[in-house]
C-alpha cells in the first residue's frame, strides 16, 4: 500500500464583485478496493453550502452554493489516499475475450451499450485510416496487445501539447493536427476502442510523477476499456502506460466534457482570471 497527499488549489480572481452561481466540484477520488480515502478537507472562500451526491456514474460530486457577492473564489482540496493498485497487470481476461475480435455477452452488452456508441461515421474517415495502420481483419492479435498498440501509436505518433483552453478535441481533430493534451489523447483512445467494438470510457483524475524541479503532480486524463473477466482497465496513451499506482481516478464518464474538476458560472460584468495548482506527494 502507498499513501499520497493530493493538494488541489483553484483560485478565481474577478475584476469586480460578482454573484456566484452554483458550482459543481469533481475533485474527490473514487473509492474502492484499490483506493481508500484516509482523510479529506475542502475549504472554500467565500463560504459555501455543500451538498454531496453521487452522479449516474457513481462519481462523488459536491454542489457548492454561495450566499454573498465576491471578487475572489478560492477552492482548496486536500486529500490523503491509500493506493493498493500496485500490480495493475495482475488480471485475467475471460477466455472468449482473450483474442480480438470478440463479442460481449448479451447481458453485458446491454449495460455497456452507452460506452460503445459512436459519433456519426463517414466511410474511410480519418480514424478508420489511422486504425488500419494498427490492425487489419486478417491480423490475429490478443485484445490486450491490440489496446497497447493503440496506446503506443498515440504516444509515439503524436506530439503532446499542454492546452489551457477548455474543451476536448475529437479524434479527427487530434489526428489532423498531430498534437493534443492528455484529455485529447484519452478521447482519441476511447473513440478508437469504440470504433473496434469495445466499451470504453473517459477518466479524469490525478497523476503522481517522481519529484523534479518542475513536476509536482498534475490533473490528468486517461481511458478505461471493459475487458470481460478483468473489468474496467485503465490505459494512459499520453504516457503509454496501463493505469496503476500513480494514477488516481476522480471521475469516469461516457463523454469527456462531462467531468471537468470544477464547473460553474457567475453573474456580473467583471472579467475573470484563473490560477490552478496541483501537488501530488507520496507519503512515508
Amino acid at each position: 500500500m502507498l499513501r499520497y497527499k493530493i493538494l488541489h488549489r483553484t483560485y478565481y480572481n474577478f475584476s469586480a464583485a460578482v454573484r456566484l452561481n452554483p458550482h459543481t466540484l469533481l475533485i474527490r477520488p473514487r473509492e474502492g478496493h484499490e483506493l481508500r480515502i484516509e482523510s479529506s478537507s475542502l475549504e472554500i472562500t467565500p463560504p459555501a453550502t455543500l451538498r454531496w451526491q453521487r452522479d449516474v456514474e457513481d462519481n462523488s460530486v459536491a454542489i457548492a452554493t454561495f450566499g454573498s457577492s465576491t471578487s475572489q473564489l478560492l477552492i482548496v482540496s486536500e486529500v490523503i489516499i491509500q493506493q493498493y493498485n500496485r500490480a495493475p497487470l495482475d488480471f485475467l481476461v475471460a477466455d472468449y475475450a482473450i483474442d480480438y475480435p470478440f463479442s460481449y455477452k448479451p447481458e453485458d452488452r446491454f449495460v455497456l451499450a452507452p460506452y460503445m456508441n459512436l459519433a456519426v461515421r463517414k466511410s474511410g474517415d480519418t480514424l478508420d485510416q489511422w486504425l488500419a495502420k494498427i490492425w487489419r481483419l486478417d491480423d490475429q492479435v490478443q485484445t490486450y496487445a491490440l489496446l497497447t498498440r493503440i496506446s503506443a501509436q498515440i504516444r509515439n505518433g503524436l506530439s503532446y501539447r499542454l492546452r489551457e483552453e477548455p474543451g476536448v478535441q475529437t479524434a479527427a481533430e487530434t489526428l489532423s493536427c498531430g498534437t493534443g493534451s492528455c484529455r485529447d489523447f484519452a478521447n482519441l483512445f476511447v473513440e478508437a476502442a469504440r470504433r473496434l467494438g469495445l466499451a470504453a470510457r473517459f477518466v479524469s483524475g490525478y497523476h503522481h510523477a517522481p519529484p523534479s524541479a518542475v513536476d509536482f503532480g498534475a490533473t490528468h486524463a486517461w481511458a478505461e476499456v471493459y475487458l470481460p473477466g478483468a473489468g474496467w482497465k485503465g490505459f494512459d496513451p499520453t504516457l503509454n502506460e496501463i493505469a496503476g499506482t500513480n494514477h488516481i481516478a476522480v471521475a469516469v464518464a461516457r463523454l469527456p466534457e462531462s467531468v471537468p474538476p470544477i464547473a460553474g458560472s457567475f453573474f456580473g460584468p467583471a472579467a475573470a482570471s484563473l490560477d490552478v495548482g496541483v501537488w501530488v506527494n507520496q507519503l512515508s
